[in-house]
């Protein structure tokens, strides 16, 4: 029988198909833009700099791979995720990038750590803190990104607006600040700006997407 013909290469030909579809920067931050929510074709070209047809067929590319799904709204296309397993699979590709390969190290190294040393918040922790009251929460992710889906009992304050609202932030209890992902420069950016304020900041060691995605629940705006 032809190796072709074998069901574990076919397989395999499959998982191949799924990589392929993962193999390029413009398509991994496509699918971390929808990992916040449900966005138009024009809105995803915008945030991610792209051409609009640019930005539709690598969008038609992931959709093709089972990674993101797509309906018609009027004449606007949305897409979002497939599945929230699809934010498992990219933590598995940080997690074995950032064992493997010295260049995410170097990065991480002489811009993450530059900005802030200190040990993140992880969700567990970030729970208990939430049920006892110790902590006040604020999401610094754009607002539509926060009406899609945010951790219940967070704060918006997107990132822009964080030096004319902090004032209003209570200075009695620790800030924890989260945003889109462990490499979401937002959160990083808001607790630098905190800690010279003086308040006590710290970061979500993920973002929401790996909090959804964890099966730990979330909260929505009505539309």
């Amino acid at each position: 029988m032809a190796s072709t013909s074998h069901p574990k290469r076919l397989v395999f030909e499959q998982f191949a198909r799924l990589a392929q579809a993962l193999a390029n920067s413009h398509r991994v931050e496509l699918i971390e833009l929808l990992a916040q929510g449900e966005r138009s074709v024009e809105a995803l070209a915008g945030l991610t700099g792209l051409r609009l047809t640019n930005a539709s067929q690598h969008l038609q590319l992931l959709r093709r791979a089972g990674l993101v799904v797509a309906r018609r709204s009027g004449r606007q296309v949305l897409y979002r995720l497939g599945a929230p397993d699809v934010v498992d699979l990219l933590m598995a590709l940080r997690r074995s990038a950032e064992r493997g390969l010295a260049e995410i190290d170097r990065i991480v190294e002489s811009y993450f750590d530059a900005r802030d040393k200190l040990e993140p918040v992880t969700r567990e922790e970030l729970a208990r803190r939430l049920s006892e009251g110790l902590v006040t929460l604020i999401d610094v992710r754009p607002a539509e990104e926060f009406a899609a889906g945010h951790i219940p009992g967070a704060i918006n304050v997107p990132l822009g607006e964080l030096p004319a609202r902090m004032a209003s932030l209570p200075r009695a209890r620790p800030v924890v600040a989260y945003c889109r992902g462990p490499y979401c420069v937002f959160a990083f950016e808001a607790v630098a700006a905190l800690r010279a304020r003086g308040y006590e900041a710290r970061r979500l060691a993920d973002g929401y997407p790996e909090w959804w995605a964890a099966g730990r629940p979330v909260a929505a705006l009505p539309a």
